[in-house]
């Protein structure tokens, strides 16, 4: 399996699904269930790479605008989310985070009202597990899976994400969309 490979079942399985994380994830864990345990592997492992290139401050301070807030664990699944967007979704949000601002699910949000449902989808990052459990009956693991180590988080050019006027500078398009009043200087 190769990038156009892994993102074309992607693609699929947001067609086929309409792009709800959990029946997308079943999409995709059916789907690669089978194939075979090289392809899962492989699926494994530009799956790593996908998540370790989008591990950046820039593209989580978007998802913090985004969610109304993001932890850790939020930005994983934030990221999760995005990878079920799709190849171009993918590529123009790490490329520009500010981009996202042009997506429908983010167009329909509004500012100043709390996030009761964060764009999130940790389902999608256990898709390769389920599939090498379902295709062998045994457990994914690190002995089996080897990963790089991953890159960190750069954090030379880090910034308060509470700061308005520093997120409304780095996220122009995002910020005219879900901004926060400035008087106040963290998110509702």
């Amino acid at each position: 399996m190769d990038h156009k490979q892994f993102w074309a079942l992607i693609e699929t399985a947001k067609a086929a699904t309409g792009g709800g994380c959990r029946a997308q994830t079943t999409h995709l864990t059916t789907a690669l269930s089978k194939r075979s345990v090289d392809e899962v592997l492989a699926w494994d492992r530009i799956h790593g790479e996908l998540m370790d290139a989008s591990y950046r401050l820039v593209l989580w301070g978007a998802a913090y605008l985004i969610n109304g807030g993001c932890s850790d664990d939020g930005f994983d699944y934030f990221r999760g989310w995005l990878l079920g967007q799709g190849h171009a979704t993918w590529q123009a949000a790490l490329a520009d985070p500010d981009s996202l601002a042009g997506h429908p699910q983010i167009r329909m949000r509004r500012p100043y009202q709390e996030v009761t449902e964060p764009l999130e989808c940790e389902d999608i990052l256990g898709v390769a597990y389920r599939a090498y459990e379902a295709l062998t009956g045994q457990q994914l693991t690190a002995e089996v899976a080897p990963r790089p180590p991953w890159r960190g988080l750069d954090l030379s050019e880090d910034w308060d994400f509470d700061d308005a006027a520093e997120m409304r500078r780095r996220y122009p398009r995002l910020w005219a969309l879900l901004g926060w009043e400035e008087a106040s200087s963290a998110p509702p």
